[in-house]
């Protein structure tokens, strides 16, 4: 069995090889951001945390602790690249007998190493920075800034009270006294502007405004957009005074919505089966599940979310809900392909297909291929060039 200094002086080596596989995978660029990684003690921050189980049916994740699965593997999977679940609904957890949790969101969690140090690494940071965080959750990425700026250079927001409580323990407990906020992260923190970077660790539907009145001319601010149907990706943000524009990363990583964004419970109105008009689909259910066209789909309907359900025990179908402006879509299955009925306001799938269409006709490209121009006015994401075609973020 490990003993409590053995933790440490183990710690110290799953760090090492943690740093090493980070930058064998080109993540971990800079010798200064692997001296965090190697320093930061993420057992620290995530005591006991929840995996997902692997049992077949209704999601399920169990609770991990020194206790449950012994010192040695607790201390394994912390320092593995992974994401570990710290919350579910909101509220927290009962540590004295911690149990599987079922039918839950999770609603914190502490990100896979990998994806908060590319991050970081975007960031471009210098020396003598300061930093705006939104999104504190466990303080592990908090704790790699202060190692890297000083904490008299990291300003961090937490919405959740006892989130950023077991955060702040957590810090001090390694040495880190940031400046720490208790609030809503769309306000920013005026008090400490202007940074020079913004970071966010949850996802937005659009970029809060008031963001770049307080990151410095030339600063960048660094944000997961995502809606309610999915994540839209990372996009790295460079300031100029009123506004900003930028480009999606390469890749897709997904961070929880923030939770003053979070889809109302209400998914709209379900259509009659004789509401709406019909026509045949250009493309079936796959564009709201495939990465490019769901991708396009999220832009053309920023209010939707979608699901399954069979209508008066016949053929199931996939229902697009507007639950803002109460329009709707419901595709059918034929012996012809697809049948779609739309109503409401908005044709939600003519404003799918026209947007798929237009991703074909552009070489299906990645979401590289899109960044984002945010000022107080409006806020929208463009394809190949600010010039090129346009969809609005939600204001």
């Amino acid at each position: 069995m490990v003993s409590e200094p053995d933790i440490e002086t183990a710690a110290v080596d799953l760090r090492r090889r943690l740093a090493r596989q980070l930058e064998k995978e080109g993540r971990l660029r800079s010798p200064q951001w692997r001296d965090a990684v190697e320093a930061v003690p993420r057992h620290q921050f995530i005591p006991r945390f929840y995996r997902e189980s692997d049992a077949v049916g209704v999601t399920t994740w169990e609770p991990v602790t020194q206790e449950t699965v012994g010192k040695e593997e607790w201390l394994r999977l912390v320092y593995t690249d992974e994401t570990w679940m710290t919350q579910f609904d909101g509220h927290d957890i009962d540590w004295t007998a911690p149990k599987p949790i079922s039918n839950a969101t999770p609603t914190s969690s502490s990100t896979l190493p990998s994806l908060v140090v590319r991050m970081l690494e975007d960031l471009n940071v210098q020396d003598g920075m300061k930093v705006l965080e939104i999104g504190t959750g466990t303080g592990y990425s908090t704790a790699l800034m202060c190692h890297r700026l000083g904490s008299e250079g990291v300003t961090s927001i937490e919405t959740d009270e006892g989130v950023a409580r077991r955060a702040r323990e957590a810090l001090t407990g390694s040495g880190h006294t940031p400046h720490l906020v208790v609030g809503d992260g769309r306000a920013g923190h005026r008090a400490g502007a202007p940074y020079d970077r913004l970071i966010a660790t949850c996802g937005f539907r659009s970029v809060p405004p008031v963001w770049l009145e307080q990151v410095r001319p030339g600063g960048v601010i660094l944000t997961t957009l995502r809606g309610w149907m999915r994540s839209l990706g990372l996009v790295k943000l460079v300031v100029a005074g009123d506004s900003a524009s930028g480009w999606f990363s390469e890749d897709d990583p997904s961070f929880m919505i923030a939770r003053q964004q979070d889809a109302p419970e209400s998914l709209g109105r379900v259509p009659g089966p004789d509401d709406g008009t019909a026509r045949k689909a250009t493309y079936g259910p796959e564009a709201l599940s495939t990465s490019g066209p769901a991708f396009m789909a999220q832009l053309a309907a920023p209010d939707a979310r979608f699901f399954s359900m069979a209508v008066d025990s016949g053929p199931v179908s996939m229902f697009l809900l507007d639950g803002v402006t109460d329009s709707f879509a419901v595709l059918t299955s034929t012996d012809g392909g697809w049948q779609v009925r739309q109503g409401g306001p908005r044709r939600l799938w003519d404003a799918v297909e026209s947007a798929v269409s237009t991703w074909e006709e552009y070489g299906s490209p990645s979401t590289a291929a899109f960044g984002v121009t945010v000022s107080h006015d409006q806020q929208v994401v463009w394809l190949g060039n600010p010039n090129g075609p346009q969809w609005p973020l939600p204001s």
